[in-house]
């Protein structure tokens, strides 16, 4: 399975996009082209050809891959990901704080995190290695796409295991707020905890399951209106889409969520109506320094009339 790569490379960071880095699995494949033919359906073999040609596939030393090489189980490969158009994403971030191990920044909606499907230049990760120049970072947590707030990065390698504890023992305070449908009956517990998980209809979604709880969320009810509600969320774990799937669960689901109730399909962005969830801020002392760290989201979420 192909997949971005942190560990040393032997190829550069380009154009703000780090190289992926896929281990050839076990298979009989005649060369390493026939089997990325297989693997990388969207790449046609003239194109690998040409990339192969130009030197842009190589192997763990920085050998060129020629279209010509045996396959050979457990090689670990280098290549670049290339998208031939990629749609704009009309918002831009904000750096919060930034030091020589610490980068702080406030993301917008619709803006992935790191390089996924369509998206590669449009995402917070390689826009702001093209701006700041820090070929080294890395995301310590992760928000949805569609969550706009406040994101993390290690700006070095020699330091991130210090902050990536943080996220391991879960040290770090983080609060959201979002904006959800308010049903007849509305009262929300302070707590939800259940079982999330995968959800068997769709690789997009997460579900609740009865079993031991895997995932615990704090609510508080910060205002209200007739048919909506302006909530304080914050996560005890970091279950994917759990903030989403446990305001859904409680008949309260977040306005202009395109997953939960109804999966819309893909493509289907609308700027005009982003989703309510915003990731206000996070708290947590800093493990090197021992300062106390706060940083907060200058977004705001569209609160309907009252």
């Amino acid at each position: 399975m192909s997949r971005s790569t942190q560990r040393a490379s032997p190829l550069p960071v380009r154009h703000g996009v780090g190289p992926s880095c896929v281990v050839l699995p076990a298979g009989d494949w005649p060369t390493v082209l026939d089997y990325f033919v297989h693997r990388f359906t969207a790449v046609t073999r003239p194109q690998w050809q040409a990339r192969m040609s130009a030197g842009e596939v190589v192997d763990v030393q920085g050998v060129p891959i020629t279209e010509t090489r045996r396959f050979e189980q457990h090689l670990r490969i280098y290549y670049y990901r290339q998208l031939d158009s990629e749609p704009r994403v009309p918002f831009e971030e904000q750096v919060l704080f930034r030091d020589e191990h610490l980068l702080a920044v406030d993301k917008p909606h619709f803006l992935s995190i790191s390089p996924v499907g369509k998206y590669v230049q449009e995402t917070l990760l390689v826009r702001l290695k093209r701006k700041l120049g820090i070929d080294e970072l890395v995301p310590l947590h992760r928000i949805d796409r569609e969550t706009a707030g406040v994101i993390l990065f290690s700006v070095q390698r020699a330091s991130r295991g210090a902050y990536v504890q943080l996220f391991a023992e879960r040290t770090i305070e983080k609060r959201y707020e979002a904006i959800v449908h308010r049903p007849a009956d509305f009262a929300p517990p302070a707590v939800r905890a259940s079982r999330l998980v995968d959800d068997d209809t769709h690789f997009m979604r997460m579900r609740e399951v009865p079993g031991e709880p895997n995932s615990e969320t704090h609510i508080e009810v910060l205002a209200t209106g007739a048919d909506w509600a302006h909530l304080s969320l914050s996560p005890v774990t970091g279950r994917r889409h759990q903030l989403r799937v446990h305001c859904h669960a409680l008949g309260m689901p977040i306005l202009n969520d395109a997953i939960y109730p109804v999966l819309r399909p893909e493509g289907t962005d609308d700027y005009e109506r982003p989703l309510q969830l915003l990731a206000r801020e996070v708290r947590f002392r800093d493990p090197l320094s021992g300062a106390e760290r706060f940083f907060a989201s200058n977004r705001s979420l569209a609160l309907p009339p009252r």
